[in-house]
């Protein structure tokens, strides 16, 4: 199917990351656990970049000269089995089986499980360091592919993650982008509450890394603000702009969807209004 897949525009990509989102709200039913909330939040920037922006070859996950996707906030993986199962690295109709036993769709991704999983990831604050390390090997073997990591907010919150934006800058990994998915809420309670990351722009750029905001909901800007990093002289951040559930008006900035699994008639509120959306 993606053998000679063609870049989705706009109008594609929005339609596309309902689709998406509505993978993730019907796969969290069923496993009857998971983190809907931070999988609903990240849906525009992981469908951007699945869908447009990164080159990879489904039917050749190893192929050496890819693009790489770490996925840092491994609990929502959903977003990530989603993207992967309507690129083509495995069938869509194995979403249904997430957390299930013996299912390649574990709870957290399991690079030795999955195709396209780049990071086996599980504890917060890990990607980011993996993700220095793979472009530091890009850049030894002269390769051009980029090296894209997606953080949480609150996953900042832990120090592994400064030590590795520290030995990023020093070797001016021009090959490496890291996105922070900022919808400000965490398991318990908002990241200001819980341990205050503000203001994290000043953070970034005082460990040397150029700083982008966007609105991560926004996906004309989405693309653009991409471009414009793989074009920078990096290491390079983007700030993403987010709403925790977004898509759900019952999960909107709601903490208690970080994780939890809809019932039926949640399940069927949900998806009536990700379909509606496209109205």
């Amino acid at each position: 199917m993606m053998k000679d897949f063609q870049k989705l525009d706009v109008p594609e990509l929005k339609n596309m990351a309902r689709t998406i989102r509505k993978d993730i709200v019907q796969m969290v039913h069923a496993a009857g656990s998971g983190h809907p909330g931070g999988s609903l939040s990240a849906a525009d920037i992981a469908t951007a970049l699945y869908f447009n922006v990164m080159n990879i070859r489904p039917q050749q996950p190893h192929w050496e000269d890819r693009d790489r996707f770490v996925l840092s906030k491994g609990h929502c993986c959903p977003v990530l089995y989603a993207c992967l199962g309507r690129r083509g690295f495995f069938d869509v109709a194995e979403l249904n089986t997430l957390r299930k036993f013996g299912s390649k769709l574990q709870g957290h991704p399991d690079m030795n499980k999955c195709p396209g999983v780049e990071m086996s990831a599980g504890t917060l604050g890990n990607g980011l360091g993996c993700a220095v390390g793979m472009a530091l090997a890009g850049r030894l073997q002269g390769k051009a592919h980029k090296i894209f990591v997606l953080l949480g907010d609150g996953e900042c919150q832990e120090g592994s993650v400064w030590e590795a934006a520290m030995c990023a800058a020093h070797h001016k990994l021009a090959n490496l982008i890291a996105i922070v998915d900022v919808n400000r809420l965490q398991i318990l309670g908002t990241t200001a509450q819980i341990m205050d990351v503000a203001p994290l722009a000043d953070k970034w750029r005082s460990f040397g890394w150029k700083v982008l905001d966007v609105d991560g909901h926004d996906m004309d800007r989405v693309l653009a603000t991409l471009d414009n990093a793989k074009r920078m002289e990096g290491p390079v951040v983007i700030l993403a702009a987010t709403v925790k559930g977004k898509g759900v008006s019952f999960m909107e900035d709601a903490v208690r969807w970080h994780g939890a699994a809809p019932s039926d008639k949640e399940l069927e509120l949900a998806v009536k209004e990700i379909e509606g959306a496209a109205a």
